[in-house]
C-alpha cells in the first residue's frame, strides 16, 4: 500500500524542519527492528557525508515507501523523545480509527501489526525463532489480568536472554487484544533512568494517550513526576481501561512505583523482587538462560539463509560458546549475514572471550555483550559489587552452597543468604532450590565477563579463596560429606593451581591425608584426574613422586571403592621401597603403630607385580564390553547391571551414565568420530546414544527375535553403517543404516547363533562368527555371502565338543582374519582362506576373544581362566601375560595407536594396560596348597609353582633353595621338616615323595593311596608321614622304611586330619571327612578307637583346643558343633551361620572359638557355655559381595587372644574383645585358602588364587 497523499503532504511541508532536527542513525535502529527497512537500506543513509544528508535520505526513502513505513517512523520518534516532531505529524497519520483498527475491514493479522504499531510495541526481529513454551507462559498470566482492575506480569531473566522480544511477542495475538486489551497496548522503554529522564519518557506516553484521544484542547505536559503519575492514571483508568502498558527493561523499583496507578501492566526486568514494592495482584514468568542448540543453529540458519543441516562446522561450535544466550546467538547471525565468510574468525573470538569485537547495531539497549553485563553489576552497592567479584573464582556448571561463601566472604549465613539472594533477585546469579541446602551457580556468559572483567585479578582472587579455606580449617579438614565439604575437597587444588600456589598444591597433593580425605568421599577418579591435569605445575617440584602417587592410585585405586573405606596407609605400604609413596606410608604407620593400630608391611614385594596401569571398578555385576574410544580418550562399558557407562581413559572419572536396558547390556560401540554409541541387549533391542548429552537417538527393537550379542559401526563416517548380530536362528545378522527406522539389509547363512561381527579395514566386507563353527565374509554393499572358513574343520573330529567361533578380527592391512574357538586362535588367509598359523594355548581354558594391534603384530587373547596374553603374530610367539583378572576376562581391545590394551572381567574391573611396558613376568605363580617353617628370622616357603613343580623359598630373600623338576601329576600338597631336613609332596595320582633339602635328592617314594593326596604332615619326631587322600583313607608311614599303616573307615575323601597332641608320646588322631563323621585313631595300632557322627553335611574343618580338652567341628550343614575329648560328647551346638561354616580355631587360652562361613561371616563363640560373643563383618561393600570378599578360609588367634586374624577375599584383623576390624589387607588376587602365622604374631604368610605370594611383617 502506498503512502497516503495526507501523509505525504506533510512529510513534504515538514521536509525541512526533519532534516535539521533528527538523528537517523538512533531512529533506523527502531526501523530496523520493526522489519520496515533493510540493512542495506540502512547502510546507504549512513554512508552519506553529514548527518543532515543522511536525514534527508531517510525522508526521500520515507517517501517511497508504505503506511506501515511511516508509522514505524512516527514510533521511534516518539521513542527517541522527538515529541514536537511527533506532534507536527500526528494530525496526518495514515487513517485509522482510534480503537487500534483501520476503517476498511482487513484482517485480524493486519489489525493486530496496526495496534501494536500505534503503541510503539517492536516489531519481530528480523531473524525471530519462537520458544512456544515460554510464549503460552505469558499469555495465560495476561489473561488473568482480565478478572482484575489492575495487576503486574513480571518477566524476568539474566540480561541477553530475550525478555523484550518475548514480552513483544506475547502480545502478537488477535484473540489476547480482542479479549483483554481492546482499547490498546502501549510499549514504554524504560532503561537506566534518572528522575528527568523519566519524566520525558511518562510525558512522551502521556500525549502519545492524549494524541489517540482526538482532543482539540491539547494538555499541558506534567512538569513534575507526581503530576505525570496522576495524568498518567487518569488516562489508563478513564480512558483506556482495557488496555496493556508494557514496560520495558526496568532496574529500579523507585521507577517501578511511578507506575503504580491500578493498570495493567507487563515488566521486563532482571531483577524478579521489584514487584514487590507494588500494590495489586501479581504473576511471574522466568525467562530461561539459554536456548538449546536446536533452536539456536535455527537462528544462525535464518541469518546465513541455509538449511540447519548445511551449516558449516563452526556452527555447532559458535553455538557451544554461545552458551545459548538469544542475544550472542543474534549479534554472531547478523553479523555472519553480513560477512558470511567470517565464521571461523567469529568462533575465535568467543573462544578468546572478545566480546567487545562482536557488536552489531541493533534495537537492544546494549551493543555488545559486556556492556550488557556491566550494566547489571554497576546498580549493586559497592560491597556487594566486591562480593560478587569474588565469584569470577567459579568454574563453569558448578553449583555452589552459601556455606562456601560463608568461608569466602568471613561473614555469618543469613548474612551470606540475603546478598546471594539479592544476586538472585537481579538475575546475576541462579539458584536451585530443588537442592537441600540450596545451590547456587552462575550462567556460562557471566562467568565469562566477570574472568574478562578481572583478568588480571584471577591469581589474587583465587589466592583469597586458598587463604580463607587455610585460615576456617586451620585446625582439621572438612570430612563431613556434605555439599560445602565436597566443594572444597573437590575444587582446592583448582584454587591453589589458578592462585600459583604451586607449594601448597604440591604440598597437599602429594599427602597421603589428602588422597584418603578425597578418595573417601570423591572416589579416586576424580583424585587421578587432579594429578594428570594439575601434573605439569607438581612435575616442577618433583616429577617423580607425583607420578608415584599417580600409579598409586590407579592401580590401587578400586580397592579405595570399599566399603568400610580402607586404610591408605596399609594400601601405600605395599608400594615398591624406592616409592615416596611407601616412605611417607611408612613413616605414618610407624607413628601410629606407636599408638596402637596395627599395619603390615609386604616384605617381598619383588615377587608382586602389577603391569596394570589403571583399574576401574564402574559397573555392580560382570562386564561383557569395554571399548576405546577412537580417540583414545574415553572408555565405554557395560554389562550385568544394564547400564552403559563412559569415563576417562587417564584416570577412569565418570563422564557419562546411562541406565542403557531392561536387561543386561552385552555389547557398545563408538561411531568413527566418537559422537554416538550403540548398544545392545539381552532384551533385544538395539539402541544408539549421544555421548555428550546422554540422549537416546534411535532404537532398533523389532527385528531380532533374541539376545543382540554385539554391535558394531563401521571405521569410517564416509558411509556410516551399523552392524549387529543375534542368537536367531536364521535372520542372525544385520545392517542399520542410523536415519532408516528399518534395517538395511540382512545377512544370510548362520543358522546357529551369531556371537560377533567385525568391518573389515576397508568396510568393504563384515566377518560374522558362529556357534555353527564357522566364519562368514559377507560384502556389505550387496550384502552377499562372499566366503565362508569352515574353522570346525580345523579341530580333531574325534572330539564330540561342539565347535564355537566366538569372535574374529582383520589384521590391519586386511590380508588376514584370525579367529577364537576353544582354546586357539586361528589365523586365516582372507583371499585363500588357507589357515596360516595356529596360536594354541595349553590352557584348560577358552579363547573368549581376540583382538589385533592396528600398529602392530601383536595380538592380544582374552581367556575363560582369568588371564590376558599377547602373542606376536609373525614370530608365533607369546610376549606377555597379563594377570590381575579374577575371573573370566570377557573382552580385550588395543587403542586405535595401539598404545594401551584393556580388558574387562566377570570381576567387575576394566584393566587399561600399556602396551610396550607389559612383558612375560619372571615371577613363578604358586598354588594355593603350601607349608611354612617359621624359623627365627627365616622364612621357608615350600609350595608348588604353575609348571608343577616343587619349590622351597626364602621367604624374605625370594630365592630359591629347592625347585624340583616338573611332575607328569599335579601336586596337591607339600609340607616340610625342620629335622631331617626335608619336605613332602602328595600327587594327584596318590603318590608321595619325600626330599632331602636344600639338595632335593629323593629320599622316599610312598606308593599306596589310589587317589589324590589331599594332605600331609610330619609328626614331631621327623620320622612319621601322615597322609590323607580322596580314596577315603589316612596312612600312616614310617616313611624311611616304607613301613605304612592304613587307617580305613571314612565312606568319602578325609580332607585333612589333626594329632591331638604335640607330644611324641601321645598317638591320637583326628580325621573328619565329608561323610560327615569324625574318626579317632590310635596310630601306633592303627586301631579305631571313636566313630562320631558329627553332621548331616560333610565336615570342612575341624580343630582341637590347646589345652586337648575340647575339639569344634564345622559342616556345610550351617552348624558348628563343640565336642568334648573326654567323653567325645557334643557339648554345645552352635546355630546362626546362614551358610557352610567352612573354618573354625580355639583362642589360645581355649576360652574363645571364632567360626567362619562362607557368606564372609565370622562368629566368636564363649567355650564354656556355648554362648555367641561377637559378630564380625557386619559391614559389607556391596550388595554383589560377600562379607569378606569371599568364603572365610582360616582363622587364627593372637597368642594374647585380643586379635583374630582371618584369610577369605583378603585378609583382616579383628579386635576381639568389639568384633571390629583392625586392619584389611587387600591382595592382586582373591580366594585365599590359608594363612601360615608366626608364634610371634607378627609374620603372615598366604598365596592367593593367581599365584601370587605374600609375606606380610607386622610394622613396629
Amino acid at each position: 500500500m502506498a503512502l497516503e497523499e495526507r501523509t505525504r503532504s506533510s512529510l513534504l511541508r515538514l521536509r525541512l524542519k526533519l532534516e535539521q532536527d533528527i538523528k537517523p542513525q538512533y531512529l533506523m535502529d527502531h526501523m530496523i527492528s520493526d522489519g520496515v527497512i533493510t540493512l542495506d537500506e540502512e547502510e546507504k543513509i549512513r554512508i552519506q557525508p553529514t548527518r543532515k544528508d543522511q536525514a534527508a535520505a531517510l525522508i526521500e526513502l520515507l517517501l517511497k515507501r508504505d503506511n506501515c513505513c511511516f508509522i514505524s517512523f512516527y514510533n521511534a520518534l516518539v521513542k527517541e523523545t522527538y515529541d514536537d516532531l511527533a506532534k507536527l505529524l500526528y494530525a496526518d497519520l495514515p487513517d485509522v480509527s482510534r480503537d487500534g483498527r483501520k476503517s476498511s475491514a482487513e484482517s485480524s493479522i493486519s489489525s493486530v501489526q496496526i495496534v501494536l504499531s500505534e503503541g510503539g510495541v517492536p516489531q519481530r526481529p528480523v531473524v525471530f525463532v519462537s520458544r512456544p513454551e515460554l510464549l503460552n507462559q505469558v499469555r495465560k498470566k495476561l489473561y488473568l489480568l482480565q478478572e482484575d482492575a489492575g495487576g503486574w506480569v513480571t518477566v524476568f531473566g539474566m540480561a541477553a536472554s530475550g525478555k523484550s522480544v518475548l514480552a513483544a511477542e506475547a502480545v502478537r495475538d488477535h484473540g489476547l487484544i480482542q479479549d483483554c486489551f481492546p482499547q490498546g497496548v502501549h510499549w514504554l522503554s524504560i532503561g537506566q533512568l534518572d528522575k528527568p529522564d523519566l519524566l520525558v519518557k511518562v510525558q512522551s506516553l502521556c500525549f502519545r494517550l492524549d494524541q489517540n484521544l482526538d482532543s482539540q484542547s491539547h494538555q499541558r505536559p506534567p512538569t513534575s513526576l507526581d503530576e505525570a503519575k496522576e495524568r498518567l492514571r487518569f488516562l489508563m483508568l478513564r480512558r483506556y481501561p482495557r488496555s496493556l502498558l508494557i514496560l520495558d527493561d526496568i532496574w529500579d523499583s523507585s521507577v517501578l512505583k511511578v507506575f503504580d496507578i491500578h493498570c495493567r501492566i507487563l515488566l521486563t526486568t532482571r531483577n524478579r523482587s521489584l514487584a514487590d514494592s507494588v500494590s495489586g495482584p501479581k504473576y511471574e514468568v522466568e525467562v530461561e538462560s539459554r536456548l538449546d542448540d536446536k533452536k539456536a543453529l535455527e537462528i544462525l540458519a535464518l541469518y546465513t539463509k541455509k538449511n540447519p543441516s548445511m551449516l558449516p562446522e563452526e556452527a555447532r561450535s559458535i553455538v557451544r560458546e554461545c552458551k545459548g544466550s538469544p542475544l550472542v546467538v543474534s549479534l554472531i547471525g547478523a553479523l555472519l549475514n553480513e560477512k558470511p565468510n567470517r565464521w571461523p574468525y567469529y568462533l575465535r573470538q568467543l573462544q578468546q572471550k572478545q566480546f567487545k569485537r562482536i557488536r552489531k547495531s541493533s534495537s537492544y539497549d546494549y551493543d555488545a555483550l559486556d556492556q550488557a553485563m556491566a550494566a547489571s553489576i554497576e546498580v549493586l552497592p559497592d560491597e556487594h559489587r566486591e562480593l560478587y567479584k569474588d565469584l569470577t573464582v567459579l568454574e563453569n556448571d558448578v553449583k555452589i552452597p552459601a556455606k562456601v561463601l560463608c568461608v569466602l566472604w568471613d561473614l555469618e549465613p543469613e548474612e551470606v543468604e540475603d546478598i546471594l539472594q539479592e544476586f538472585v533477585n537481579r538475575s546475576l546469579l541462579f539458584v536451585d532450590c530443588n537442592s537441600k541446602p540450596n545451590l547456587y551457580y552462575l550462567h556460562d556468559l557471566q562467568l565469562d565477563f566477570l574472568a574478562e572483567q578481572n583478568r588480571d585479578q584471577i591469581e589474587s582472587l583465587h589466592g583469597k579463596v586458598v587463604r580463607q579455606y587455610q585460615h576456617h580449617y586451620r585446625e582439621a579438614s572438612p570430612v563431613s560429606g556434605d555439599k560445602e565439604c565436597l566443594y572444597w575437597i573437590r575444587f582446592l587444588p583448582y584454587h591453589m593451581a589458578k592462585a600459583n600456589m604451586s607449594q601448597e598444591l604440591y604440598s597437599l597433593m602429594l599427602s597421603l591425608d589428602w588422597v584418603s580425605i578425597k578418595a573417601k568421599i570423591m572416589g579416586t577418579a576424580h583424585l587421578i584426574n587432579d594429578y594428570v591435569e594439575y601434573g605439569p605445575i607438581l612435575d616442577k617440584e618433583n616429577s617423580e613422586l607425583r607420578s608415584q602417587f599417580q600409579e598409586f592410585l590407579s592401580l590401587s585405586g578400586h580397592h579405595l571403592e570399599q566399603r568400610p573405606f580402607p586404610d591408605v596407609l596399609q594400601l601405600a605400604l605395599s608400594q615398591p621401597h624406592s616409592s615416596g609413596v611407601y616412605r611417607q606410608a611408612r613413616q605414618q604407620a610407624l607413628n601410629r603403630a606407636n599408638r596402637g593400630k596395627l599395619y603390615f608391611e609386604l616384605i617381598n614385594k619383588s615377587s608382586v607385580e602389577n603391569l596394570s596401569r589403571l583399574v576401574i571398578h564402574p559397573h555392580q555385576g560382570s562386564i561383557y564390553s569395554a571399548r576405546f574410544s577412537h580417540d583414545g580418550t574415553k572408555v565405554a562399558s557395560c554389562g550385568a547391571s544394564k547400564t552403559l557407562k563412559v569415563f576417562k581413559s587417564t584416570s577412569g572419572e565418570k563422564l557419562t551414565e546411562i541406565q542403557a536396558h531392561d536387561d543386561e547390556v552385552l555389547c557398545c560401540a563408538f561411531s568413527p568420530d566418537d559422537h554416538l554409541i550403540a548398544t545392545c541387549s539381552s532384551d533385544r533391542k538395539v539402541k544408539v546414544w549421544n555421548i555428550e548429552q546422554g540422549k537416546l537417538l534411535r532404537v532398533f527393537e523389532d527385528e531380532h527375535e533374541e539376545q543382540v550379542n554385539h554391535c558394531e559401526f563401521t571405521n569410517t563416517v564416509r558411509r556410516l553403517l551399523l552392524a549387529t548380530c543375534s542368537n536367531d536362528s536364521c535372520l542372525n545378522v544385520k545392517i542399520w543404516n542410523l536415519n532408516k527406522p528399518s534395517s538395511q539389509n540382512t545377512m544370510f547363512g548362520h543358522f546357529k547363533p551369531v556371537n560377533h561381527c567385525c568391518f573389515s579395514p576397508d568396510d568393504s566386507y563384515l566377518s560374522t562368527s558362529s556357534n555353527d563353527g564357522t566364519v562368514k565374509l559377507f560384502q556389505v554393499s550387496t550384502a552377499n555371502e562372499w566366503k565362508t572358513i569352515d574353522v570346525k574343520t580345523f579341530f580333531s573330529e574325534s572330539d564330540d565338543e561342539e565347535v564355537l567361533v566366538k569372535c574374529s578380527t582383520w589384521t590391519a592391512d586386511g590380508t588376514r582374519i584370525i579367529c577364537a574357538a576353544r582354546n586357539a586362535a586361528l589365523v586365516f588367509d582372507v583371499q585363500t582362506s588357507d589357515m596360516l598359523l595356529e596360536i594354541k594355548t595349553n590352557r584348560l581354558s577358552t579363547v573368549q576373544y581376540c583382538h589385533t594391534c592396528p600398529t602392530s603384530n601383536l595380538l592380544a587373547l582374552a581367556f575363560s581362566n582369568y588371564a590376558v596374553e599377547l602373542w606376536d603374530l609373525e614370530e608365533n610367539k607369546k610376549r606377555a601375560d597379563c594377570s590381575g583378572h579374577l575371573s573370566w576376562v570377557q573382552r580385550v581391545q588395543f587403542s586405535n595407536d595401539g598404545s594401551q590394551l584393556l580388558s574387562c572381567s566377570d570381576d567387575q574391573t576394566v584393566r587399561l594396560w600399556e602396551t610396550e611396558k607389559v612383558h612375560t613376568s619372571s615371577a613363578i605363580c604358586l598354588k594355593r596348597d603350601s607349608d611354612v617353617l617359621f624359623n627365627e628370622e627365616e622364612i621357608i616357603v615350600s609350595a608348588a609353582d604353575n609348571c608343577n613343580r616343587l619349590q622351597v623359598r626364602d621367604g624374605r630373600t625370594g630365592s630359591v633353595r629347592f625347585q624340583s623338576e616338573e611332575l607328569p601329576f599335579r601336586i596337591r600338597c607339600t609340607c616340610m621338616c625342620r629335622n631331617p631336613s626335608a619336605v613332602s609332596l602328595g600327587q594327584e595320582n596318590g603318590n608321595v615323595q619325600v626330599l632331602e633339602l636344600p639338595s632335593g635328592k629323593l629320599l622316599a617314594t610312598l606308593l599306596g593311596h589310589t587317589k589324590t593326596v589331599l594332605h600331609c604332615q610330619f609328626c614331631q619326631n621327623g620320622q612319621t608321614l601322615i597322609t590323607s587322600s580322596e580314596d577315603t583313607t589316612i596312612r600312616v608311614w614310617k616313611w624311611k622304611s616304607g613301613e605304612c599303616k592304613v587307617l580305613r573307615g571314612h565312606k568319602e575323601q578325609v580332607r585333612c586330619f589333626s594329632l591331638l597332641s604335640d607330644s611324641t608320646n601321645d598317638s591320637k588322631l583326628l580325621s573328619w571327612s565329608f561323610d560327615g563323621t569324625v574318626k579317632v585313631w590310635d596310630i601306633e595300632s592303627g586301631e579305631r578307637l571313636q566313630d562320631i557322627e558329627a553332621h548331616q553335611g560333610a565336615i570342612l574343618s575341624c580343630h582341637v583346643s590347646l589345652d586337648r580338652c575340647l575339639f569344634a567341628t564345622t559342616s556345610a550343614d550351617k552348624t558348628a558343633k563343640l565336642w568334648s575329648c573326654d567323653t567325645w560328647q557334643c557339648a554345645f551346638t552352635l546355630t546362626g551361620h546362614q551358610e557352610c561354616v567352612r573354618c573354625c580355631r580355639f583362642s589360645w587360652d581355649s576360652k574363645r572359638l571364632a567360626t567362619g562361613d562362607d557368606n564372609g561371616e565370622i562368629r566368636i563363640w564363649g567355650v564354656k557355655d556355648g554362648s555367641l560373643l561377637k559378630i564380625c563383618s557386619r559391614e559389607s561393600k556391596d550388595g554383589m559381595d560377600s562379607l569378606h570378599g569371599g568364603w572365610v578360609t582360616d582363622l587364627h588367634f593372637s597368642p594374647n587372644n585380643s586379635v583374630l586374624v582371618s584369610t577369605g577375599g583378603y585378609i583382616k584383623w579383628w579386635n576381639v574383645a568389639r568384633g571390629e576390624a583392625l586392619q584389611t589387607f587387600y591382595p592382586t588376587g582373591c580366594a585365599l585358602k590359608k594363612i601360615h602365622v608366626s608364634p610371634d604374631f607378627s609374620t603372615f604368610v598366604t598365596i592367593d588364587n593367581i599365584g601370587i605370594l605374600y609375606i606380610l611383617n607386622r610394622v613396629a
